[in-house]
């Protein structure tokens, strides 16, 4: 088993420059350690259904009715602007940041538990007589025995078959190879509504870690696989 870069495709060269963009960095930083309700105010937010800062404090009392709050208060008003920033681009751009975003998220969460160096984007995992995968994992942390692959969703309506199928086939290709890679999806929605979307799926998902909007940070707690 062994780790490549993902092919400089067309494609792959319009993302990367998606994910360079500072207002992606700048959007992950502040998601790192973020309560579940600024984590709920960001997808909100980011979803484009509203751009109007003061309906959007009306909406999170909780987050904003407090003048008095502070640090607190200043970080849900840094969140709500970067929000509104991804949310006022349009709407095939706002999807492609959207997802660099959980990407960079989850890679700063990795970061809490595995050295930074082994945390790498868009990897293909080859193994010896198998085709590689066309698409590459969003986010992998190449350890070795402790690998893990990632997959990174917006919403719960990402998860689909083809990714459940790609997820486990590294599993199940690993095994083979006596090696161990570790796979996951992390989805920036609420729990509830991924385990339905699994629910539905026929393809193979047992084995398939599910890190939700209520759980990102369990990414980072050592000992967590």
């Amino acid at each position: 088993m062994r780790f490549q870069d993902a092919a400089r495709d067309g494609r792959a060269v319009v993302y990367a420059a998606i994910q360079a963009e500072p207002l992606v960095a700048r959007a992950a930083g502040l998601l790192v350690g973020a309560t579940r309700g600024e984590l709920v105010l960001a997808r909100a937010v980011m979803n484009g259904e509203r751009t109007d800062p003061a309906t959007w404090r009306r909406m999170f009392p909780t987050l904003f009715g407090d003048p008095e709050a502070g640090p607190a208060r200043d970080r849900s008003e840094a969140i709500l602007s970067v929000a509104l920033q991804v949310a006022d681009r349009g709407e095939q751009v706002r999807s492609q940041v959207r997802g660099a975003i959980v990407e960079a998220l989850t890679a700063r969460l990795l970061a809490g538990r595995v050295p930074a160096a082994a945390i790498r984007r868009e990897r293909r995992i080859l193994f010896d007589g198998v085709p590689a995968e066309i698409h590459p994992y969003d986010v992998t942390v190449e350890v070795p025995d402790a690998a893990e692959a990632w997959d990174c969703k917006w919403g719960a309506r990402g998860i689909n078959a083809d990714v459940l199928h790609q997820l486990d086939d590294a599993r199940s290709h690993a095994i083979e190879e006596d090696e161990r890679v570790s796979i996951g999806l992390v989805v920036f929605d609420a729990r509830r509504s991924c385990l339905i979307r699994l629910e539905r799926q026929t393809a193979p998902h047992a084995a398939v870690r599910l890190v939700a909007l209520e759980t990102l940070d369990e990414l980072g707690r050592s000992g967590t696989r």
